[in-house]
């Protein structure tokens, strides 16, 4: 909004206590027009006003109106405005609070590295430190992959990995119930304990190498199992994308960290995008080759 000064010069000042110039307009060219304090305060007080409300059109102008989801340029999802997500820096870990563990398994971890709820299988590397952790924690497969920092009553630490889910907390302990490997347990508590009582925090995940995918089906049909995901571990969303007809994809979980989709992805190299539970995301370009195979395990160069 703009204001001439013949527009200004058209503006009427009404002042209740000076009858002779109520309603009556105020040539502010005129320069030898003698005005009372009042009326020069209120002439003020109206350029003030014009000024602010010029300034306020042209910052909603500028603003465009508010924000919306920037998804880092991945092509998902429909045009419109866009707000940023955070994808940058490193996981933060979280607060200690109070918990409590339980032991499962032989004492070289045999009987929990094949079969748990997340699909993991023995060669997927995350060794004898896992564990299966609780219904809120493993949230219907949404929390495999996290990691763990447990600490028992005498100091001790162990980080685990969630590859299983646990049976409900035990009664009279206090928090989420963490059902750990052997190995892990005795590195923080006697075995002849049973039960203990712990402090743990999500912490971020430290792995060898970049994220894994395994690709299993058929073309009506194809499962993905995501592995080996750094940083916050969990993962919370898929996408794929190939070279031609296959445009970005998102897929379902369908149980664990298998991901499902009925998109044929055959005969084009194949790019996956990852989204952990705290929003970040990596992108693994063309992970797979053209000429990728059911069953196979193809592996990215990079990580969180």
């Amino acid at each position: 909004m703009n204001l001439s000064k013949q527009d200004l010069a058209a503006a009427y000042i009404i002042i209740p206590n000076y009858p002779s110039i109520r309603s009556s307009p105020v040539n502010f060219m005129d320069t030898t027009t003698t005005m009372a304090p009042l009326t020069l305060l209120t002439t003020t007080s109206l350029l003030l006003f014009f000024f602010l409300a010029s300034f306020a059109v042209d910052v909603v102008i500028a603003g465009g109106g508010g924000g919306g989801y920037d998804d880092g340029g991945d092509g998902e999802g429909g045009g419109g405005a866009k707000k940023p997500h955070v994808n940058h820096g490193r996981y933060k870990c979280g607060p200690w609070v109070d918990g409590h563990a339980t032991f499962y398994g032989g004492r070289d971890a045999s009987g929990t590295t094949e079969g748990g709820a997340c699909g993991y299988k023995d060669a997927d590397g995350y060794g004898a430190m896992t564990a299966a952790v609780s219904p809120a924690l493993f949230d219907n497969g949404a929390g495999c992959g996290a990691c763990y920092e447990l600490k028992g009553e005498s100091g001790k630490t162990v980080v685990v990995t969630a590859t299983n889910q646990a049976p409900p907390p035990v009664n009279g302990m206090k928090g989420e119930h963490f059902d750990l490997t052997m190995p892990a347990f005795i590195s923080i508590a006697e075995e002849k304990l049973g039960v203990v009582p712990v402090s743990y925090r999500k912490v971020a995940c430290v792995r060898q190498g970049g994220i894994k995918y395994t690709i299993t089906g058929n073309p009506s049909y194809n499962m993905v199992m995501v592995k080996n995901v750094g940083g916050a571990g969990d993962v919370v969303k898929l996408t794929v994308k190939g070279t031609k007809r296959v445009k970005w994809t998102p897929l379902q979980r369908s149980w664990g960290q298998l991901w499902k989709t009925e998109a044929n992805l055959t005969g084009e190299s194949l790019t996956f995008r990852v989204m952990t539970g705290d929003h970040r995301k990596a992108t693994s370009w063309r992970v797979a080759p053209r000429d990728w195979t059911y069953d196979n395990t193809y592996q990215a160069k990079k990580n969180f």
